[in-house]
């Protein structure tokens, strides 16, 4: 019987630890978790749509903001930076100079759109979007003749700002203004004549004209006979 104990003994530690049971088995090792990959953002909103309808149409653009640019039927189908140069003007591909200080995104596409199409394309979906919005002052305008407080104005960077928003923070029109008359000279000298009784009075908002950094605006007084 001890020669039979001994010899089992024996081969139970030349095969190893018996197997444990369930209960007295340790908890499985916790698994090491992998490092997940993050997909680098999509380029810009201009390369998640090929819609114009649904393109900004409240923002209005200045000098040094910065846009993605994307015309759908390229053929490489990818965005460009553009930059909004101190004239207020879009270099665009194709087109050339472009007026956008002033425009939303909406606005500037469909010019854009139509430029293209009368030389380029015969159907062209342009995709634009803000990429940077500058915090610069956009400039200055100057405001002077027949109102309550004549000087130049910062023109915000939030707003579309116009010749009636002009006259207005310049307090207002003087006792003898001739609201019809108020000549808008652009620092090219280019110089436009708006009719703000128009504009504040009968509602004709799309007649009131967007400022630009330089620009200056007289209001004249009436002629008077006595």
């Amino acid at each position: 019987m001890k020669t039979w104990t001994l010899t089992f003994l024996l081969a139970a530690s030349i095969a190893g630890p018996l197997p444990l049971s369930a209960e007295d088995s340790p908890p499985p090792m916790p698994s090491i978790p992998k490092a997940i990959s993050v997909e680098p953002p999509t380029t810009s909103t201009v390369m998640r749509t090929n819609s114009m309808t649904v393109l900004d149409d409240k923002k209005k653009l200045g000098s040094n903001d910065y846009v993605s640019f994307r015309v759908v039927e390229d053929r490489d189908n990818e965005s460009q930076h553009l930059r909004v140069n101190d004239s207020g003007e879009l270099e665009v591909p194709y087109v050339g100079l472009v007026q956008a200080a002033g425009k939303s995104c909406k606005e500037l596409a469909y010019a854009i759109k139509a430029a293209l199409e009368r030389e380029y394309y015969y159907h062209a979906t342009v995709i634009l979007a803000v990429d940077h919005i500058s915090e610069k002052s956009r400039g200055k305008v100057y405001v002077y003749g027949s109102v309550k407080a004549q000087g130049p104005q910062e023109i915000p960077t939030d707003e579309s700002y116009t010749v009636s928003k002009a006259v207005i923070r310049a307090g207002g029109f003087g006792d003898f203004a001739d609201k019809k008359k108020i000549k808008l000279t652009r620092k090219s000298g280019e110089t436009t004549v708006v009719n703000l009784k128009r504009v504040i009075e009968e509602g004709h908002t799309d007649e009131d004209i967007v400022v630009h950094p330089d620009d200056q605006i007289y209001v004249p007084q009436k002629l008077v006979n006595f």
